[in-house]
C-alpha cells in the first residue's frame, strides 16, 4: 500500500552538487572574488563569452587551472542544478607554504620530513596519502596545481579527518620546488622500484620523498633531481603497491629513523 500524498512510494529528494563544487556564473565569480583557494575551473567547451571571459581571466590571473569539458560532465558535477556552463572545485582546506612546513618541523624540534605527491589524480589515493603523512608525523605534503587532484571533499573524506592536521602546499612547478628544497638542505628521495631497499636507506637528514602516480611513477625530470631512490621489495606475484600503501611503508620507516621508536 502506497503512503498518502506519494505516487512513488517514497519521498523525492532533489540531488545537490558535491559540497566542494560551486556552480553558476555569479556563484563562481563571487568565489573567485572571495580569495578562497580554488582547485580548478570547469568551463563548457566552446563557451567563452560575457561573464565566462571574466571568470576565465580571473582564474588565469590567479594561476587556477581551467578545464574545458562537455555539458554532460557539467551536468553530472552540478547534479542537475543550473550551471550556466561553469563550475568550480573549491578547496576543502587552505593551502600552506614551504615556510609553513619548515615551521612545523622547527616547532616540533625535528628535522623536516616531507612527502611529495607527483601526479596523483585519484582523490581517494591522495586522501589516503594525507592520512599516511599525518600518521607518520611528517611535516607536510606538496602537490602540483596541474595533473593532480586538489583537496576536494572526496579527498578530505578519504583522509579520515587527517587533512585538518596536515599542511598541504600546492605549487605551480614541482621541479622548481625540489630545487628550492635542496637549497634549504633537504635530501630528495624517489619512491621507485629499482633503488635501495627502503629499510637500508639512511633517513637521518632533512628528507623529502616523492611518490609518483600509479600509471607513470615519478616523472623523469623529478627523478633526475633526486639524490636517492628508495624501493619496497616485493615478494608476491603483483609487482607494486598502491601509491598510498607505498607512502605508508616508506614514511613510517623514515619517521622511525628520524624520530625514534614510538613508545606508549
Amino acid at each position: 500500500m502506497k503512503p498518502k500524498n506519494s505516487s512513488s512510494g517514497r519521498e523525492h529528494h532533489a540531488s545537490e552538487p558535491d559540497p566542494g563544487v560551486i556552480v553558476g556564473r555569479n556563484a563562481v565569480r563571487e568565489l573567485l572574488r572571495s580569495g578562497r583557494d580554488v582547485d580548478k575551473i570547469f568551463l563548457k567547451q566552446g563557451q567563452r563569452e560575457g561573464s565566462i571571459n571574466e571568470i576565465a581571466a580571473e582564474a588565469k590571473k590567479r594561476g587556477i587551472p581551467i578545464v574545458e569539458v562537455d555539458e554532460h560532465k557539467l551536468d553530472r558535477m552540478s547534479a542537475g542544478a543550473n550551471h550556466q556552463g561553469v563550475a568550480a572545485a573549491a578547496a576543502e582546506c587552505e593551502y600552506g607554504t614551504l615556510d609553513d612546513i619548515f615551521d612545523n618541523a622547527a616547532k616540533a624540534g625535528e628535522m623536516p620530513l616531507i612527502a611529495i605527491a607527483d601526479g596523483v589524480t585519484d582523490p581517494h589515493n591522495l586522501g589516503a596519502i594525507i592520512r599516511c603523512v599525518e600518521c607518520a608525523g611528517a611535516h607536510g605534503l606538496i602537490i602540483p596545481k596541474r595533473h593532480s587532484s586538489g583537496i576536494t571533499a572526496t579527498v578530505a573524506k578519504s583522509s579520515a579527518g587527517a587533512v585538518e592536521h596536515v599542511t598541504v602546499v600546492r605549487v605551480t612547478n614541482l621541479a622548481d620546488t625540489v630545487d628550492e628544497l635542496k637549497r634549504r638542505g633537504v635530501w630528495i628521495y624517489a619512491a621507485e622500484a629499482d633503488g635501495e631497499p627502503f629499510y637500508k636507506c639512511r633517513f637521518d637528514s632533512p628528507t623529502a620523498i616523492i611518490f609518483g602516480s600509479e600509471g607513470e611513477g615519478v616523472h623523469k625530470l623529478l627523478r633526475d633531481k633526486c639524490d636517492f631512490v628508495a624501493s619496497i621489495p616485493m615478494y608476491g606475484k603483483v609487482n607494486s603497491l598502491n601509491v598510498s600503501c607505498a607512502a605508508a611503508v616508506i614514511l613510517t620507516e623514515a619517521a622511525r629513523q628520524m624520530k625514534g621508536p614510538r613508545v606508549k
